[in-house]
């Protein structure tokens, strides 16, 4: 049986544990609330771009753009998006796992990743991935500049007929307690069809210099502001998971020093009982020599 001093140290080590977790779940849930008014602030500009590609689209019917082409090849590019720091629940190992597994259902002649976040990097390098590109270290308010190299590489490889498509995956953020890892195929893109409006006047839009010019130059921006919004929503997904995963060690933490405090106690009633029982012997004896 240890002794009561050592349960009493431990128990303290653990309440010193729990502050942190206890800070670290503050911390979380700050950030967290940041991050989803940075999603939410830029939801409406993606939405207003595939408004936009949907109606030049139709204007610029005969044209078809190298990324709107399909290829039939089994290459491809992953834009891989995870976190650059750990205690993140599963989100990584999601990600890692979806990724890695789409491409080899998918593309098994050539996988190559680019990588934003230092956990996909580090794993994709350990097993001798091809990792062509990578943006680590971003901070908690990442800007769409801090994206654009990465996504430039991504973009060469598909110009160049290095690849057949270019894929993205993250961690689409849902709710709080719910992320899911999201593979997406970037290129060839595929813009939804426009709904058709019953009612009320329709938008008619006059393009400069000609449709087929505004679909050269939007199409980048529109693969490029994909990726910055993917990297955002896995922000969100990050701080959730971490926030979630502070919580429970911080309610694993009380449990174990309330177990061990009922421990301690025991330990400390046997060793009084103990004292006690050998004082009671002791007078007896010293009773039964006289």
């Amino acid at each position: 049986m240890p002794a009561f001093r050592d349960i009493v140290r431990r128990i303290d080590s653990i309440k010193n544990t729990q502050k942190i977790t206890k800070a670290m779940q503050v911390v979380a849930a700050t950030r967290l609330r940041r991050a989803q008014a940075a999603v939410q602030a830029t939801r409406p500009y993606a939405d207003k771009m595939v408004e936009v590609l949907q109606t030049v689209s139709e204007r610029a019917t005969e044209y078809k753009h190298p990324f709107l082409i399909r290829r039939e090849g089994k290459r491809a590019v992953m834009i891989l998006v995870t976190t650059d720091k750990g205690l993140a629940g599963a989100v990584n190992v999601n990600n890692i796992r979806a990724a890695t597994r789409y491409m080899s259902q998918n593309f098994p002649e050539q996988q190559r990743y680019v990588t934003l976040g230092r956990k996909g990097r580090d794993f994709l390098l350990r097993y001798h991935r091809d990792v062509i590109a990578e943006v680590s270290n971003m901070p908690d308010r990442p800007s769409q500049a801090q994206v654009l190299p990465a996504v430039t590489v991504a973009l060469e490889e598909y110009t160049r007929g290095n690849v057949d498509a270019v894929l993205l995956c993250y961690a689409k953020w849902i709710s709080t307690i719910r992320q899911e890892p999201t593979v997406r195929v970037l290129i060839p893109a595929e813009i939804p069809a426009r709904e058709r409006q019953e009612t009320g006047p329709r938008a008619d839009y006059i393009y400069e210099p000609d449709p087929e010019s505004v679909l050269d130059g939007l199409l980048p921006r529109y693969v490029e502001t994909q990726v910055f919004q993917a990297v955002l929503e896995n922000k969100a997904s990050e701080y959730s998971a971490k926030m979630i995963a502070m919580q429970n060690a911080t309610n694993a933490a009380g449990d174990l020093i309330d177990s061990l405090t009922l421990y301690a106690n025991k330990v400390r009633q046997a060793g009084i009982t103990t004292e006690l029982m050998e004082i009671v012997s002791g007078s007896e004896a010293q009773q039964s020599a006289s």
